[in-house]
């Protein structure tokens, strides 16, 4: 049988930024408890008072990896290097028998050129190519029997090196991903190596998602 406490967990699992500010104590109990009063008594199928719903706030107990555990500062302070790379294309094609074959030609054509900036990610229905916007013609002749699902232009890369062992860290990414949300940074694209995480954004976000991101890392 569901219970007020665990509608409430259900509601603070689903919304990451409430369930944090309900962890470090920034939010009004009372004010919280009359906004959950009518989705809680939905859920419940019966009416509940605002009284309960807060008792079970204040008994609720995040997640640990939502607190700033020793760990987690120790990954932020030893972020490394954060790069940028601009003039980037976002290429997205379906995937088929011949895309590897092609692949191979555009690798070739890369080993050419040291500085250029390449990643290559293969889904189980597409795979996405991004690239420096200089070979955009070179990729559209190599691949003109593929068919396109998307083309970007105007994207940027955001690099930044993480600590070794960081794969051992729950909620790392999250630091991130909530300050980009804030600063309302819109996505393109997320790469991830073991010790690199890298941002795609359009050139308008780029600057933005800069700061937001040297703000996590200080």
């Amino acid at each position: 049988m569901r219970t007020v406490s665990n509608c409430v967990e259900d509601i603070l699992i689903t919304q990451p930024y409430l369930e944090e500010a309900l962890s470090r104590n920034i939010i009004n109990f009372s004010a919280l408890a009359l906004e959950l009063t009518e989705p809680i008594s939905k859920m419940l199928k019966k009416d509940v008072k605002p009284g309960a719903i807060m008792m079970a706030l204040r008994r609720y107990n995040p997640p640990p990896t939502l607190g700033n555990s020793i760990k987690m500062k120790r990954v932020i302070e030893n972020l490394g290097d954060i790069t940028v790379r601009s003039n980037l294309t976002d290429f997205t094609v379906k995937n088929s028998d011949t895309i590897i074959d092609n692949h191979a030609k555009i690798l070739d054509r890369i080993n050419q050129e040291s500085k250029l900036f390449y990643t290559f990610t293969r889904g189980i229905h597409e795979s996405n190519i991004i690239i420096s916007s200089s070979l955009n013609n070179f990729i559209h002749e190599n691949l003109k029997n593929e068919t396109f699902l998307a083309v970007q232009e105007g994207l940027s890369a955001i690099s930044i090196n993480l600590p070794q062992n960081n794969s051992k860290i729950a909620g790392l990414y999250y630091h991130f991903f909530k300050r980009l949300a804030w600063e309302g940074v819109v996505l393109y694209e997320v790469i991830s190596t073991t010790n690199e995480f890298t941002i795609l954004v359009e050139d308008d976000y780029v600057d933005k998602a800069f700061a937001a991101i040297k703000k996590v890392k200080s």
